[in-house]
Parts: structure tokens; sequence; C-alpha cells
């Protein structure tokens, strides 16, 4: 809008408009704004300058930017933030203290060999399962379908003795189909043969064997033998 001069005649109701748009309520409204505005824009500065915020209730400078926890105390007790880290106790046999000497490799009487499988893979256990009982003398278990013993998955197994190890254990990582295959020893322990004796074809997979007691200083488990229950019947290729 032009300003007024001598020059420009009066538009009386451009004036009005102006007059209207000053008038005292419209003033006080206007003032009464920027008070509010410049209130806000002051609490915000003595905000920032105050005290940091601090995320833990009930100390000095506390304000909650999320909806405060429902009051009460932790079963964990308050004071987990302070606790020392302790070392745990050992888990595996004979760490604690260490062996003075080896153990003798004529602990072990035999060996047993767990073939794992699941719904998209039983074809191919079942193949494998033939193959072995057609080429070796073993003694072949029956199928578990669901998790038993330490076994979390489906599984079948079979036994064999210590003179056929260096044979079927190549035997069986070139003819595995993928499957995850657990070979461990028997010594008397049956704990340390399933989680720390323990030979795997492809991959590890969890052993639930840690509950297993272990036997105490001088004494040992039934020993489980093998007892073949196959005859062989195809020549093993050479």
């Amino acid at each position: 809008m032009p300003p007024h001069t001598s020059a420009t005649p009066f538009d009386a109701a451009e004036d009005a408009g102006w007059a209207d748009l000053l008038s005292p309520v419209r003033r006080r409204l206007i003032a009464s704004a920027g008070v509010a505005m410049g209130g806000l824009a002051a609490a915000s500065t003595a905000s920032a300058a105050s005290a940091p915020n601090t995320t833990e209730p009930g100390r000095p400078g506390f304000r909650p930017i999320v909806t405060p926890p429902a009051q009460g105390h932790s079963p964990w007790g308050q004071d987990t933030a302070t606790e020392a880290t302790p070392r745990p106790a050992s888990v595996r046999p004979g760490e604690s203290p260490l062996p003075s000497r080896p153990r003798a490799y004529t602990d072990i009487k035999s060996y047993h060999a767990h073939i794992y499988f699941d719904e998209d893979s039983y074809q191919k256990a079942a193949l494998l399962r033939r193959w072995a009982a057609e080429r070796f003398p073993v003694e072949r278990g029956n199928w578990n379908l669901e998790p038993r013993g330490p076994h979390v998955t489906p599984s079948f197994y079979f036994g064999f003795s210590n003179d056929l190890l260096p044979v079927l254990v190549p035997w069986l990582q070139l003819n595995s189909l993928g499957l995850t295959i657990l070979i461990h020893p028997n010594t008397g322990d049956g704990r340390a043969d399933h989680l720390y004796y323990a030979l795997w074809v492809n991959r590890a997979q969890p052993v639930n064997a840690y509950n297993w007691p272990a036997p105490k200083p001088g004494e040992t488990e039934a020993l489980e033998e093998v007892f073949p229950n196959v005859v062989p019947t195809v020549p093993l290729e050479t």
C-alpha cells in the first residue's frame, strides 16, 4: 500500500481499514500475542541454560522425555550397574586344575556317529543309513524322529569299533550328502564325549549335554559298548 502524500487523494475505505486494524482492541491482541511468543522463547532459552537433563529419576534435573515407568522395584535389585564381573567356574573337564599329563588315547573304547536330519532332508538320511549298513559292520540304531537325549533334532546313530575309524570317518566326510554328523568317542564320560571330544562333519549344532552329570573323580559311567547288528553286503569303493 503506497504511503499517503499531499499529492495522493484520501481513500476513505483504505483509511477505515487501517483504523480498524490498529484499533485499541486489535492492538491489544497483537501485543498479547507478541508477549506470549516472547515468553515461550525466553522459557526455552532458560531451559537450555539450566542443568542438563538426566535419565535417572530422582536426581536433580530429571525431566521425563517418555511416559514414566510403573513404580516398583526390579527383581534384580537396584545395584546391578555396580556389580563386579566374576570369573565363571570351569565347565571343561580337567581344566581346574590343569591335568598333569595327557589322557591315554586307549581310553576310547568305541565311537558313535549321530546323523541329524529334518523334514526336508530325511531322504538323504535314509540313503546314508542304507549305504553305511551295506558297507560297514556297524551297530545301527533306530530312527529318532524327535529330540532324544542330548540331541536337539531328529537323528539316527550307528556305533563302530576303533579299527574302523581311519576308514569310516573319511567315508562319512565324502558321503555326508550335506547332513550334519556328530562323531564322538565312548570313554565312560558321556558329557565330555558329546561336548568336548567330538568331531563334526559339516556344520556343528547345539548339543544339550551341559546338564549331564560329570563323573566324580575316580568314577566312570557304564561304558556304552558297540555290538554290530548289520552284515555288510557291498564291497567298499576304493
